[in-house]
């Protein structure tokens, strides 16, 4: 059995440690929210492609006109669902949503799966940021599409035309408080509750009632704490439901019924405390957490246990060299993969441990930071400078294949997609989907 397999199983036995609870309807080729159905960037797909042509796969569509933002997609039944701020020149409206705003915008789009032609759009809240455009990427649930614009505007919209049914602002309905870069999370949705973290000392998270947009409880860390750029990810630990984040100045759990803080790590300023920005979503492994920031900091690997409803955190390792900044770190088996800070160098590293098995080492036309999801054995990297590769991890980094998506330059940071045997790309104003089945 090749290490492959043994990575495919190890999937299949630890999945059920962290599944938010998603709607029945849910198909085996959605990508509902950001990361995938799992919250783990892994994807279910079988018989793709094990190399690719010299220009890359064949393209099946593109769709222009999404405006710009650095926000993935959302992928449910004949949908795909991604943001971005443009101007909105037709100030056309979908029936039963409210008016556009006729200046700029930060938008929530949906386009037909199939052929990628817009089906409509929403105006989601005020546009601009550090960095122009949103980051959140929308999570689908039925026939509700959830959406955070990047100054805490949260809107609930029918997924068929884009009636707007509640509307939230973290700053204003919670007093929340968002880091420099503004609010980047992509909320979660579990059972009947929406997750969300406006941040600061009144609502570090939130559970929303997700059909009404009502509080059902609002979980605090003492003296509070900013919203850092992660998203939250829902695990069974210990025999407690909880909700964990990485915040601006630690990881965080809280418990899932009540929104209690159960316990807290890495606040200091030789983990995640004080650091510039912590983004990459934590891993959840049985009762082991892993979460790593960039800026030179690096990983860890926790193991939580429990003893009358209260936890203790032990520190497995702390390993520098594990440090990522916002293209992600997965879990493909037994092994972490991801991006050093945003070198552009690739990583492989075994969980239990931290070791790192493998860097890239060799000449890549694919530079600046890395951002992955995993599919059918291969890693799918997207490059900050726009290159896209195909790479067998087994014995290193092994390109089978890369190609530059057109209009992709500098800062093409939105994370990859692989579903339904396509992958899709979201840059600037643009979605490509491209065609990885086998034949």
């Amino acid at each position: 059995m090749n290490s492959h397999r043994l990575c495919r199983y190890g999937i299949l036995v630890w999945l059920g440690a962290a599944l938010p609870t998603l709607a029945a309807d849910l198909k085996s080729d959605d990508w509902p929210q950001f990361r995938g159905p799992h919250r783990n960037d892994i994807s279910d797909d079988k018989g793709l492609l094990t190399e690719w042509p010299s220009d890359g796969p064949p393209l099946v569509w593109k769709s222009p006109g999404v405006g710009i933002g650095f926000s993935s997609l959302a992928i449910a039944g004949d949908q795909v669902f991604t943001m971005g701020d443009m101007k909105d020149e037709k100030k056309s409206d979908p029936k039963g949503a409210k008016k556009n705003d006729p200046k700029e915008a930060c938008y929530l789009f949906a386009l037909n799966r199939t052929t990628g032609k817009p089906q409509w759009k929403v105006a989601v809240g005020k546009a601009g940021g550090n960095y122009k455009g949103p980051r959140c990427t929308p999570s689908v649930d039925g026939d509700s599409v959830y959406a955070l614009g990047q100054f805490g505007d949260l809107v609930c919209v029918n997924t068929k035309n884009g009636a707007e049914r509640w509307r939230k602002n973290l700053k204003t309905d919670f007093d929340g408080q968002e880091g420099g870069w503004n609010y980047t999370e992509s909320p979660l949705v579990d059972g009947n509750k929406l997750i969300v973290t406006p941040g600061g000392r009144k609502s570090t998270m939130a559970a929303l009632d997700k059909k009404t947009g009502m509080p059902i409880w609002k979980g605090v860390v003492p003296n509070g704490d900013s919203a850092g750029y992660s998203s939250v990810v829902a695990a069974d630990i210990g025999g407690t439901r909880q909700y964990l984040q990485l915040m601006a100045n630690g990881l965080v759990g809280f418990s899932a019924d009540k929104g209690l803080l159960l316990w807290r790590y890495g606040t200091g300023g030789d983990r995640f405390g004080g650091n510039t920005a912590n983004i990459p979503t934590p891993i959840v492994k049985g009762d082991q957490v892993f979460a790593a920031a960039g800026y030179g900091r690096g990983g860890a690997l926790v193991t939580l246990t429990s003893s009358g409803g209260k936890f203790d955190v032990k520190e497995e390792y702390w390993n520098r060299n594990l440090n990522n900044k916002h293209g992600g770190i997965l879990l493909a088996g037994d092994f972490l993969y991801g991006d050093r800070d945003d070198s552009g160098r690739p990583w492989c590293a075994e969980f239990a441990t931290g070791k790192v098995k493998w860097t890239r080492d060799r000449d890549s036309k694919g530079g600046g930071s890395a951002s992955m999801t995993y599919a059918d054995g291969k890693l799918y990297v997207r490059y900050a400078n726009g290159w896209v590769s195909l790479v067998d991890p087994t014995d290193g980094y092994k390109e089978n294949g890369t190609f530059k998506v057109p209009n992709g330059s500098n800062d093409c940071w939105a994370h990859p997609v692989v579903v339904g045997g396509k992958l899709y790309i979201r840059e600037l104003d643009i979605v490509w989907c491209f065609n990885v089945k086998a034949k």
